[in-house]
């Protein structure tokens, strides 16, 4: 559930962006580029969380 939960928010959120900036610039939506990137950046959040640990770091005394 976590991975469709990650890749629904960053398609929305990306799809958003994609959708201001093409009109602020006055160039053509492109849908599928928004698609892409959604999957680039929903890999690359996966990636972050695998390599960052879930244990605390131990205390120095």
């Amino acid at each position: 559930m976590q991975y469709i939960g990650t890749f629904l928010w960053s398609f929305l959120l990306i799809s958003l962006v994609n959708y201001v900036v093409s009109a602020v610039q006055n160039v053509h939506f492109d849908f599928m580029m928004g698609v892409y990137i959604s999957i680039g950046v929903s890999i690359l959040i996966f990636v972050i969380a695998a390599v960052i640990p879930n244990e605390p770091t131990p205390e120095k005394h």
